[in-house]
């Protein structure tokens, strides 16, 4: 079961005490953060505590007129494809103010809310802006792997040995062991044409997404042992 898991446990470390410092402020105010670019004001943002520049985008126009980047027509046509699915998924997405993020981080991925939210500092370029909304979207998808978006499981969706070795290296040097099986598949999908556009198409289709991907051996036995496979 060890491997269905991403960052949940590090994740309540710091969403918990935003919410209780929300709980003290009058409805509408954003809770009062004495440090920023920390897990803790992320865990503000993600809990969706914190609202000070923090844009929901739901499509190409938002975002050309938010960061005033052109993209190609290939570019283009990916990022709207991927976006209607989230927008179909009922997935947010956002573009954030940096002060929310720890240092380098791009974007990232709340299975609780199903949002993810991108630091603008890095979006300013299409490709970049392209290949973190792969990321962050095969997120998405591993979450839907793991039975429901309605659940804050997230589970891998290959085999390791499918993963190219290249990205597997990137993920032991970047990740702490715990999330590099699923930071290899995203850090993968983040940099090939399509692959997240198939896996959210997957997840918004009537069939079940372990008919499209076969579940590795213990991605499988979550989904038994929940009555997801019979």
């Amino acid at each position: 079961m060890k491997n269905l898991l991403l960052k949940l446990c590090a994740l309540s470390l710091f969403v918990s005490p935003s919410v209780a410092l929300a709980e003290q402020l009058p409805k509408g105010e954003d809770p009062v953060i004495t440090e920023w670019k920390t897990h803790h004001s992320m865990g503000c943002m993600m809990t969706r505590d914190c609202k000070d520049g923090v844009i929901p985008i739901s499509n190409v126009v938002d975002v050309e007129k938010e960061l005033g980047i052109d993209f190609d027509a290939e570019t283009y046509l990916e990022v709207e494809v991927m976006m209607s699915f989230i927008k179909e998924l009922g997935i947010g997405v956002y573009l954030a103010d940096s002060k929310y993020f720890p240092a380098n981080h791009r974007g990232v991925y709340y299975t609780v809310g199903n949002n993810f939210f991108l630091n603008r500092d890095f979006m300013g370029k299409s490709h970049v802006f392209l290949a973190v909304m792969r990321h962050e979207g095969w997120h998405a998808v591993q979450d839907c792997m793991a039975g429901t978006l309605d659940n804050s499981m997230i589970a891998i969706v290959y085999d390791e040995e499918k993963v190219p070795f290249y990205w597997r290296d990137v993920a032991r040097r970047t990740y702490p062991e715990s999330a590099r099986a699923w930071e290899a598949e995203a850090l993968w999908a983040g940099h090939s044409e399509h692959l997240t556009v198939e896996g959210l198409s997957a997840c918004a289709n009537d069939i079940p997404m372990w008919d499209y991907y076969s579940p590795t051996p213990m991605t499988r036995e979550w989904l038994e042992n929940n009555g997801f496979i019979k």
